[in-house]
């Protein structure tokens, strides 16, 4: 029995989203909340009963102190969150849309405590959670995140722990295109299920097809490829099966940040409770479904006695 389920990394920003629509330059009035992929999904999977330890830095400041506490009140496990007192917390600003096109976001994260994450932040408790989850963001911050990211995902594999990882790719963070490509796709062979977006898995791979991406992927060690199609639905592979699923429609698409997040908290959470991969890209479509019709990067990710039993049973 694992007293730990699952092990997230990466940076949590502060995130200050406007209140009224405009060009940010001119809106007076903003919101503070938290922002950051791995740690929504930190979140997501926390909100839905999972223990979940968080691993990361923040600096010795007031944003730091938010973003800590906020993610204290979440439910995750916050013992390995480095408090660091030479770089400061990164954060962001974020529009405000009201016709269902995505949100502009400009970040201020240069520099910040979480880039400083290293090795040296990897202790042997880490190493005892039952799986896994790692994006394509903390290797794009620094050298050191690298090499964290990438002992880090080994470790857990020669462990015999289970691993997804999403590409989540930022080109703006790396030196180049093709550093992107090559450092993603060695992270991604270390990894059980790996999750791409289908526009991802077409630059990373050079194929156009779900079923090209996913075989891509299976033979450089992957057990499952889940290809995520928008409002298309997803897609799925492993060695001897794979499948379509039809994507859940939104009534109102508010704000589309974060709808793959809550999608791998859907799928993430159905394979660590013995579903099948058809089922768990059914509760990953309506996770993500339900996200775009909130405000905010982790707000419409639900906690489990919100939910009916057909979504967590399909």
């Amino acid at each position: 029995m694992h007293e730990v389920d699952v092990l997230c990394f990466g940076e949590t920003m502060a995130m200050f989203v406007a209140e009224d629509s405009g060009d940010l330059a001119r809106v007076e009035r903003f919101g503070k909340r938290i922002a950051g992929a791995d740690s929504n999904v930190a979140i997501g999977l926390s909100r839905l009963g999972f223990k979940v330890t968080w691993l990361s830095r923040v600096g010795d400041d007031s944003l730091g102190r938010f973003v800590l506490d906020s993610l204290t009140r979440e439910g995750l496990d916050c013992r390995h969150v480095r408090i660091d007192p030479a770089h400061p917390t990164g954060f962001q600003l974020k529009s405000r849309e009201t016709d269902g096109r995505d949100p502009k976001v400009e970040y201020f994260r240069r520099g910040s405590a979480a880039s400083h994450l290293s090795i040296a932040d990897l202790v042997p408790d880490l190493l005892k959670a039952r799986h896994l989850h790692a994006t394509g963001i903390p290797p794009a911050l620094s050298e050191s995140c690298r090499m964290l990211s990438r002992e880090l995902m080994e470790c857990m594999r020669s462990a015999g722990r289970s691993l997804s990882f999403d590409p989540n790719l930022r080109p703006s963070l790396w030196p180049s295109q093709a550093r992107m490509i090559a450092e993603i796709n060695e992270l991604a062979a270390l990894a059980h299920w790996v999750l791409p977006g289908i526009e991802e898995g077409r630059l990373l791979t050079g194929y156009q097809s779900p079923a090209d991406i996913a075989a891509f992927y299976l033979e450089r060690g992957a057990e499952a490829v889940v290809i995520k199609l928008g409002p298309e639905g997803a897609y799925y592979r492993t060695a001897d099966s794979e499948g379509r699923i039809d994507g859940v429609p939104a009534t109102r698409v508010v704000d589309t940040v974060g709808a793959g997040d809550a999608f791998a908290v859907g799928v993430i959470s159905a394979l660590l409770e013995g579903r099948s991969f058809p089922q768990a890209l059914k509760r990953g479509n309506a996770f993500g479904s339900r996200a775009v019709q909130c405000i905010g990067d982790m707000e419409g990710l639900p906690r489990r006695h919100e939910l009916s039993e057909e979504t967590l049973n399909v």
